[in-house]
C-alpha cells in the first residue's frame, strides 16, 4: 500500500480521537500518538487505514482556546429538533454551524493500536516502524465553524403563551396527570425545544416576567397582573401607603386575604417594582413608576385605536395623581396618526415582534411603509446580531432619504 510522507506532502493530517482503552493497554505505536510525539523537521509515513471511507458521522470542527475549555470541560449541548437547522450552545452563548470547505486534504488520523502485550515481545526494528507509520481514516473536504448568533427565542413566547396562568385553575387537579399537563414547560422542556444557551433562555423567561409554578414555567393572563396592581394601588390610598416605601409585610397579608396566592403577588411587585430593606420595617418594595404606567396604557389600548386625548384622559384615570403620564414611557409600544385634525394612539408592541432582523423589517414595513427615525428606533433597538452594528442592520434592510439636511431621514424598505 501506497505511503506519503507528511513531512512533504502538501496535507494536513488531524489527530481526531483520543482511545479509550483498558488499563493494562499499552500504546503500539504510530496513529495520532506518532504526530502529537513527533519532534521538529521529522517526518511521518501516512498509510490507508483498513477501515478507511467517506464516515459521514466523522466531522471536523474548528474551535478557539476559549471555546476549546468549554468543549473539554462538557458543557456544551447541540440544540434543535429534527426540522431546525442545529445549533451549538455554552451555558451563555449560541453559535451556528456552518460548513467551510478548504483547498487542501485534511487527513483524519485516529489513536495508535494498542494491545495488552508488554513491549518488550516485540522487537525495537517492529516498534520502531509501527511508530513511524500512521493510518488515515478519512479525507475531509472541509470543517465546521462556529458562528455566533442571536438565541432564537420567538417560538418561547409561542410556547408558554398555550396556556396562561389564572387564578380559576383547580389546585386540586392531579399535577401529574398528562391531560392537566399539555401545554406546560419545565425548564428541561424548554432547553430541549428553544435554540439558546442557558443563560439566554433564562434571560428570555426574565422579558417576559415568566413564573415558575408548581415546576413548569408560565407567563400570568394580563388580568390577573392588572388586578393585582389596581389592588395594591386602591390599598396604598386607604391605608396611605407610600408606593415608593410598601412595607411587605402589610402588603402580602392584605392581598392574601383577597385571593391572591403570595407568589403571585411577590412575583408582580418583582416586575413592576424594586425591593429594598430597611432596618426598622424589614423589605421595602417600590413601585416602578414607568413600568406601572406602561402596564395601565396597555391596559387601555387592548383591542381598537382611540383617540389622543380621550386615552390620555383614561389613563390619568387609571393612575396615582403624582405619576408621570408622559407619552415618551410608551415608546416601542403604541403608534400614534394623525387623521383629519385627530391624533389617534393603538398598541403596537415591539415584544409582539419577530426577533430575526429580516422578519423584523418586513413585519415593520407591512405596518408602514415609510418610517422616521424616531419611531422607528424604538422599534429596533432591541436587535442583537453578533458583529452587526445597528447602522449595519439599517444599510442592509432599509433605504434611508433625506430631502434636506435639516429634515427628519426616512426609511423604507430595501
Amino acid at each position: 500500500m501506497k505511503e506519503i510522507d507528511v513531512h512533504d506532502a502538501n496535507s494536513n493530517a488531524v489527530p481526531y480521537v483520543e482511545n479509550e482503552h483498558l488499563p493494562n493497554e499499552k500504546w503500539k505505536g504510530g496513529g495520532a500518538e506518532a504526530l502529537l510525539k513527533m519532534e521538529k523537521d521529522a517526518s511521518v509515513s501516512v498509510k490507508y487505514h483498513s477501515n478507511f471511507g467517506s464516515h459521514d458521522d466523522l466531522l471536523l470542527l474548528e474551535v478557539d482556546d476559549k471555546l476549546l475549555s468549554e468543549f473539554l470541560n462538557n458543557r456544551i449541548t447541540i440544540r434543535g429538533q429534527p426540522n431546525d437547522e442545529a445549533v451549538l450552545c455554552t451555558p451563555s452563548t449560541t453559535y451556528a454551524l456552518k460548513f467551510v470547505g478548504t483547498s487542501n486534504s485534511v487527513f483524519l488520523i485516529p489513536a495508535g493500536e494498542h494491545n495488552s502485550l508488554n513491549n518488550d515481545v516485540a522487537s525495537n526494528n517492529e516498534l520502531a516502524e509501527a511508530r513511524s507509520v500512521v493510518s488515515v481514516l478519512k479525507v475531509a473536504s472541509g470543517v465546521m465553524e462556529l458562528v455566533p448568533i442571536a438565541p432564537k427565542l420567538d417560538k418561547l413566547k409561542f410556547l408558554l403563551k398555550e396556556r396562561l396562568y389564572t387564578l380559576e385553575e383547580d389546585d386540586e387537579m392531579d399535577m401529574e396527570s398528562d391531560t392537566h399537563n399539555r401545554g406546560l414547560y419545565s425548564f428541561q422542556d424548554l432547553r430541549d425545544l428553544i435554540q439558546a444557551s442557558d443563560n439566554e433562555l433564562i434571560a428570555g423567561l426574565e422579558s417576559l416576567s415568566a413564573l415558575e409554578i408548581n415546576g413548569f414555567w408560565r407567563i400570568l393572563d394580563k388580568s390577573i397582573t392588572n388586578d393585582v396592581l389596581t389592588m395594591i394601588l386602591r390599598n396604598a390610598i386607604i391605608h396611605e401607603w407610600q408606593i415608593s416605601a410598601l412595607k411587605e409585610y402589610e402588603v402580602l397579608p392584605m392581598l392574601e386575604s383577597d385571593g391572591y396566592p403570595l407568589k403571585i403577588v411577590i412575583h408582580c411587585l418583582n416586575t413592576h417594582g424594586n425591593k429594598s430593606e430597611s432596618s426598622e420595617n424589614g423589605l421595602l418594595w417600590s413601585l416602578d413608576e414607568k413600568k406601572l404606567c406602561l402596564h395601565f396604557a396597555k391596559q387601555i389600548l387592548t383591542s381598537k385605536k382611540m383617540k389622543l386625548e380621550n386615552f390620555m384622559t383614561k389613563w390619568k384615570s387609571n393612575l396615582p395623581t403624582e405619576m408621570n403620564t408622559d407619552l415618551t414611557i410608551l415608546e416601542g409600544e403604541v403608534l400614534c396618526e394623525k387623521i383629519g385634525m385627530e391624533t389617534w394612539i393603538r398598541s403596537f408592541s415591539v415584544s409582539s415582534l419577530p426577533s430575526s432582523p429580516q422578519e423584523r423589517f418586513a413585519t415593520l414595513f407591512k405596518e408602514r411603509p415609510k418610517w422616521e427615525w424616531k419611531d422607528l428606533h424604538p422599534y429596533i433597538r432591541d436587535l442583537k446580531v453578533p458583529g452587526v452594528s445597528s447602522e449595519g442592520l439599517l444599510i442592509k434592510y432599509t433605504r434611508k432619504t433625506q430631502p434636506t439636511e435639516d429634515s427628519e431621514p426616512v426609511f423604507s424598505a430595501r
